[in-house]
């Protein structure tokens, strides 16, 4: 239950289900990892202590024998994936996952692709978004009337209560402070976000980056090599959300995505958001000029100019906010999930 939007989305998912009608058993392969403190306390945990979902394999066959649930909900797409092939052993049991990726994209582990292979053998495949349904039905060969599109919900009650926290902030008032959240990987785009901030490095505008990953020693290289003395790294945040608020404005520069729930938590804080136009949801999340701007990051020159010139409106907080509650509300997305499990 680390920190990822995975885990996020099952741990909201848990909290807010109606108890009344459905008793949840969280299986995880480590009983660790900080959403642990936010799930309720109430929820049985069955921990495999594996490492790997490899060695988890038949532990968790072992589980579905010993519990016999109604639903098994998958949460991560590449573990369900490792999982599907066992399916048709059970067949009372409806099997759920929800896909976490542009699968095309992201998978390249020739193991995980052969196990995906075997994913029509899942009773309903929860698609996050558009994006994601169409290269599940292209380039996967999904059955179209497998996949239900449930989007991700955003939570924001929690982000209230994280909100009232007492966090001390690195900004400074004279500058216009930018901020960027995720794991320092490829796929996030920090390398291209990098180069835009070459042309805005004479400007008072900074930016600060929440995250740690494989790519952290190459990006701080690069910050470096290209004197961005107004680029920041701040490391793993448990707590994000004060940053995105109190920040003048919200970059996403990934190359793709699943559906990304940083972006709508910066929605849910009243800030707007530049984002790249890649592939994951984007284009149903943003509504250009509400509460975002779609830029290709590429066009570097072109991105640092629409981030000069967003950090200096005045948005409507409120707005922004009413934008990602009205479509993305906890409440509206478990109530679609529980449809879902309802007619199963």
């Amino acid at each position: 239950m680390k920190m990822g939007g995975a885990e996020r989305i099952i741990m909201t998912l848990i909290n807010s289900i109606d108890k009344t009608k459905y008793k949840s058993k969280l299986l995880l392969m480590r009983k660790e990892g900080y959403y642990l403190k936010l799930l309720d306390q109430n929820t049985e945990i069955i921990e495999l202590k594996k490492d790997r979902i490899r060695n988890a394999f038949f532990p968790v066959i072992k589980a579905i024998r010993k519990y016999k649930p109604a639903i098994v909900f998958g949460g991560w797409g590449e573990i369900s994936a490792f999982l599907s092939p066992i399916i048709p052993f059970f067949p009372k049991i409806h099997f759920i996952t929800r896909e976490t990726n542009i699968v095309s994209k992201h998978v390249i582990r020739p193991e995980i692709k052969f196990f995906y292979k075997f994913y029509n053998n899942f009773s309903t495949i929860v698609a996050q978004s558009e994006d994601m349904k169409s290269d599940l039905i292209k380039n996967l060969k999904i059955k179209e009337s497998k996949i239900v599109k449930i989007n991700n919900p955003v939570d924001f009650d929690l982000i209230e209560s994280k909100l009232k926290e007492k966090i001390e902030l690195p900004y400074l008032k004279e500058n216009k402070n930018v901020i960027a959240i995720g794991n320092l990987s490829k796929r996030k785009g920090f390398d291209n976000l990098l180069k835009v901030f070459i042309y805005l490095k004479e400007e008072n505008i900074h930016l600060y980056i929440i995250g740690e990953g494989d790519e952290e020693e190459n990006l701080k290289l690069q910050k470096e090599q290209n004197k961005l003395n107004n680029v920041h790294f701040l490391g793993k945040k448990t707590n994000p959300f004060p940053f995105i608020k109190n920040a003048d404005l919200f970059v996403l520069s990934s190359r793709y995505e699943g559906f990304p729930n940083v972006l709508l938590e910066a929605g849910a804080c009243g800030i707007f958001s530049i984002v790249n136009n890649c592939k994951g949801g984007i284009n149903e999340i943003i509504q250009p000029n509400i509460n975002g701007k779609i830029v290709n990051i590429e066009n570097f020159h072109l991105f640092a100019n629409e981030i000069k010139r967003e950090v200096n409106i005045q948005h409507e907080k409120n707005i922004i906010k009413k934008s990602i509650k009205d479509r993305y509300s906890k409440e509206k997305i478990i109530r679609q999930y529980e449809d879902l499990f309802s007619v199963i």
